[in-house]
């Protein structure tokens, strides 16, 4: 009994010791404990084919996956750290074609590059670009799927920005 007593102490010791630094919490995040707040400016369109709602979904989707898993303060402009993005390709091409060379699946692809800077770590600066991409039947039309797919890609380049910005993976 009291063996467990002093395990479970040491184990609550040690979770405080990991947690009570600022520098890794269990949400996966690594934010030094200076860090207060965080901006992400809208993203621009630069893509050649443009999809009107892309640039502030991905830009919404971000921002709500900081304020969820961070406890930066989220700011329009001007943060300790700052996210900048647009998006360079919005693209469509077939991918799996059958024997009578017919395209049977059709691939959309997103390509994102971001700029992140941290005023008070700029060690950790980077430009970079994200690319995700999603599959349809090509017996669909891409205006019937686009929404879902936009969706599933959103979701892939968020995960990807957040975990190289705040997670530094």
């Amino acid at each position: 009994m009291i063996r467990r007593l002093k395990i479970l102490m040491l184990a609550a010791v040690a979770c405080a010791a990991v947690s009570g630094c600022g520098i890794y919490s269990f949400s996966g995040t690594s934010i030094q404990p200076d860090v207060k707040s965080i901006a992400v400016e809208y993203f621009k369109n630069n893509a050649l084919k443009v999809n009107p709602t892309l640039a502030s979904s991905l830009s919404d989707a971000l921002i709500d996956q900081y304020r969820r898993l961070t406890s930066l303060q989220v700011l329009p402009e001007n943060g300790d750290m700052n996210v900048y993005g647009e998006i360079t390709s919005y693209d469509t091409r077939p991918m799996a074609v059958t024997a009578d060379e017919v395209a049977s699946q059709n691939r959309l692809t997103v390509t994102v590059k971001i700029t992140f800077t941290n005023r008070l770590h700029p060690e950790e600066d980077f430009e970079k670009s994200f690319s995700a991409y999603a599959d349809y039947d090509s017996n669909q039309l891409l205006d019937a799927v686009e929404s879902s797919l936009c969706d599933e890609i959103i979701d892939i380049l968020v995960e990807d920005i957040f975990n190289a910005t705040v997670a530094n993976w």
